[in-house]
C-alpha cells in the first residue's frame, strides 16, 4: 500500500488530508522551555496569540529522525512503500531526517523521500497529486515523473505586511537588506530553486499586492494553473486577492489556506502569496 507523508511546512485544504489519505508529521515548536507540536497541541492562531503576548519568536525545528521512524511506524504497515515528501532541503533538515528514518527502518518499509525543492502548497499540490495518479492505477515511477514535473515548475511569491517577525527570528537571511531599509517598506519574497530570496521592496500595501500579481502575470502569462491564495491572520485579505487572481489568471481551481507556523514564524501576520502550479 502507498503511504503519502508530507511535514508542518506543507499548505492544503484541511479536507485534503482525510479525502487523499495524507499524513502530516508536525514541526517542534519551541517556547522557552515548553515544546510543541504543530497542530497537535498548539494551532496557528494560539501560535501568534503566544507572540503577541511574549513579544518573542519560537524557535522552529525539523523533526528528528527517531520522530519521523516512530510517525512511519504508526501509519504504515510493514511491507508498505511510504512517499515522504518533504519541504525544500535548501531551508530545512526535514528532508535529511526522513532520509535518516528510512535508511533505519529498511527492510520494513520501502520509504521514498522526495525533496519538494519548494513549500507551502506547491508541496499539498504534490500530495494530492501523488495520491490521484496512484489511485489511476498507475505506477510509482510515474508518480516520480510527475512530481519532477511540479518540481520544476511550480511558482511561489510572497509579500511581507510586517517586518518584526523577520527582525524578531533572525532566521530570515534574504531579508536583511529589507531590515536595514525603512520599517514600512513590504518586501516581495520568492522561494525558487529551494531558496528564498528577496526579489524587490514596495512602499505601500496596496503596491505590493499589485506587484506580486503583476509577477506571476509576468511569469504564467494565460496559461492554465492550480492556484493556492495563502495568508497569515488576514483571511480578508486573502479573499480579496483571490478573487483577483480568479479574475486575471486562468486558474483550473483555486484555495485559499492558512500559511503554516514554519513560514509564519518567520514573515509574520499579513503575509500574503500566490502559488501556481501548471495543468498538463
Amino acid at each position: 500500500m502507498l503511504r503519502i507523508i508530507t511535514d508542518g511546512a506543507a499548505d492544503m485544504p484541511l479536507e485534503w488530508q482525510k479525502e487523499f489519505d495524507i499524513h502530516i508529521i508536525p514541526i517542534n515548536i519551541q517556547f522557552g522551555d515548553k515544546t510543541y507540536l504543530q497542530n497537535v497541541d498548539l494551532d496557528t492562531e494560539g501560535f501568534y496569540r503566544m507572540v503577541d503576548e511574549t513579544k518573542k519568536i519560537p524557535k522552529t525545528s525539523q523533526p528528528s529522525p527517531h520522530q519521523f521512524s516512530e510517525f512511519y511506524k504508526k501509519i504504515a504497515q510493514p511491507g508498505d512503500t511510504i512517499l515522504s515528501i518533504h519541504v525544500t532541503s535548501k531551508l530545512s533538515g526535514t528532508f535529511a531526517s526522513a532520509v535518516a528514518a528510512g535508511k533505519e527502518l529498511e527492510g520494513t518499509f520501502n520509504v521514498i523521500p522526495f525533496d519538494s525543492a519548494t513549500g507551502s502548497m506547491a508541496i499539498g499540490f504534490m500530495c494530492r497529486t501523488a495520491r490521484t495518479i496512484e489511485r489511476a492505477g498507475k505506477s510509482l515511477a510515474e508518480i516520480m515523473q510527475q512530481l519532477e514535473k511540479m518540481r520544476q515548475g511550480n511558482l511561489i511569491i510572497l509579500t511581507l505586511d510586517t517586518l518584526n517577525y523577520a527582525r524578531m527570528s533572525g532566521r530570515v537571511g534574504t531579508m536583511q537588506a529589507a531590515l536595514a531599509s525603512v520599517l514600512n517598506v513590504k518586501p516581495i519574497a520568492e522561494l525558487k530553486d529551494g531558496i528564498l530570496n528577496m526579489t524587490e521592496k514596495v512602499r505601500t500595501r496596496k503596491g505590493s499586492i499589485e506587484r506580486l500579481l503583476e509577477i506571476v502575470e509576468d511569469r504564467i502569462g494565460h496559461k492554465p494553473v492550480m492556484m493556492g491564495i495563502l495568508q497569515a491572520r488576514d483571511p480578508k485579505s486573502g479573499q480579496a486577492l483571490l478573487e483577483q487572481a480568479r479574475a486575471r489568471f486562468n486558474v483550473s481551481e483555486i484555495y485559499m489556506v492558512d500559511l503554516a507556523i514554519s513560514l509564519a514564524a518567520n514573515f509574520g501576520p499579513g503575509t500574503l502569496g500566490i502559488v501556481a502550479v501548471p495543468v498538463e
